[in-house]
């Protein structure tokens, strides 16, 4: 229905507009480029729209500030990392707190003690390790899975989205083989000696694949999320436990980003049972710092090679991993934050923004969808998918970056690589009217020449 010209045209006009009011952020990116690779310090920052991106100058609660003066209502929230909004007081106090006292020292705290309870509390499983990342995380389950299985492979959904885990970073190909993820740099083994593939909600080629006894584990996110959301088929999670559990493979899922379900993720809000858990970015409200849980019987197949003499070259674990600073924030953030209160903010502002969106495409009969997951929701140019296959055939590059770049020039922070918002408890409906106002004469925009 949009020509690729009028998503052209209007593109360009609001690149001119983007590089006219940010003129401090050029400044800056321009400086980065003698020593930063490709002008920003982590390379997917320029998938941000705009030619440059923004330089943050600050963010607090549900609003951001870059350089160049401009604020923003901030739908993205560091991808998931500050879902609690922006600098939490608590999380700040505690910080201020115990940084005079030491910030690492490659010894336990009492918080410690405390962010294992809360977080066996949550998710259900009754004994943690702690990482500094979800990577980290995802990477050392599935050395304790392989250890505890005897088995070699692992087992993911086409288009996950699990960290730079090596095994990880796979797709299914068009003649359905195994193969680097697009986007995969410098894989170092064929992704196929280590990891399977089937697609999303499809429990026969899960059950194919199981019953040959090789794979570890599977890795799983309750719903799929970097691919956009892809929620499960009824019964598809009844049906994955069953199946791991027939087969002796373990089952591990990911609530990093889909800890939006609630408190203790979807696994919490859906009744999930897994053998192992990995839960990071917010869990220290902007503070690098990650956990994975696991069951009695898994802890006790593994226990003996986590405490033997040769664990500090076992692959498990890091120099920085559990530092006192990263033990306060966490405690502090889960001790007053992703609360269930927290979530009765959020998650009806995250149903509001959906409900609006959906309102504005059904009032122009797009062939669009919204899709959302408690306080998470995003929209697609296409009707909802089933498989990460069919959201990644849908991908529209040039009218995401539109759409992007449309709503940042309006004062509208979304999250850059999907059409998608996050929702936080400093979040007002007055943000969610923006969105949609905007959102609507982006919409509008788009349509124009068409309908001349």
């Amino acid at each position: 229905m949009i020509a690729p010209e009028r998503i052209a045209e209007l593109r360009a006009r609001e690149e001119a507009a983007f590089a006219d009011a940010h003129p401090r952020c050029r400044e800056q990116f321009e400086r980065a480029q003698e020593h930063l690779l490709g002008g920003v310090p982590m390379n997917w920052m320029r998938r941000w729209p705009g030619s440059f991106p923004l330089f943050v100058e600050s963010a607090l609660g549900a609003h951001s500030t870059c350089v160049d003066g401009h604020g923003y209502i901030d739908l993205c929230l560091g991808d998931t990392g500050a879902m609690t909004g922006h600098a939490p007081p608590a999380t700040i106090a505690a910080i201020v707190d115990r940084a005079p006292r030491g910030l690492t020292t490659m010894l336990p705290g009492e918080d410690a003690i405390w962010v294992a309870g809360e977080l066996a509390r949550r998710f259900g499983l009754p004994v943690w390790q702690l990482a500094l990342s979800a990577t980290d995380a995802n990477r050392f389950a599935l050395r304790l899975a392989r250890h505890a299985t005897g088995r070699s492979k692992v087992l993911v959904f086409d288009w996950c989205y699990h960290g730079t885990v090596d095994e990880t970073l796979v797709a299914l190909g068009d003649d359905g083989r195994v193969g680097a993820r697009p986007g995969n740099t410098g894989p170092p083994v064929d992704p196929a000696a280590t990891t399977e593939v089937v697609e999303f909600n499809d429990r026969e080629a899960l059950e194919r694949v199981l019953a040959t006894g090789e794979v570890a584990c599977v890795l799983a996110e309750p719903a799929l999320t970097n691919i956009g959301i892809v929620l499960p088929d009824p019964g598809f999670h009844d049906a994955l436990r069953e199946l791991t559990r027939s087969t002796g493979t373990l089952l591990v899922i990911d609530e990093t980003h889909t800890i939006c379900a609630g408190p203790g993720g979807a696994t919490a809000a859906w009744g999930l049972d897994p053998d192992l858990l990995v839960i990071g970015k917010p869990i220290g409200g902007g503070i690098p710092a990650a956990a994975y849980g696991m069951t009695e019987a898994v802890a006790a197949r593994v226990s003996a090679a986590m405490l033997g003499d040769d664990t500090d070259v076992s692959g498990i674990g890091g120099t920085l991993a559990a530092n006192v600073l990263a033990m306060a924030a966490v405690r502090a953030t889960l001790g007053t934050n992703l609360r269930e209160e927290d979530f009765a903010v959020a998650a009806p502002l995250a149903e509001r923004w959906a409900d609006d969106v959906a309102a504005v495409i059904g009032e122009h009969d797009l062939p669009w969808s919204v899709q959302r997951l408690g306080c998470r929701a995003e929209y697609w140019f296409c009707p909802p998918p089933r498989t990460g296959a069919e959201a990644a055939a849908a991908v529209d590059h040039d009218l995401d970056a539109l759409m992007h770049l449309y709503a940042l020039n309006r004062g509208v922070l979304l999250t850059p690589f999907h059409n998608m918002a996050l929702l936080c408890p400093s979040h007002t409906s007055a943000d969610v009217d923006r969105h949609t106002e905007v959102f609507a004469a982006a919409v509008g925009a788009l349509l124009a020449s068409t309908r001349r």
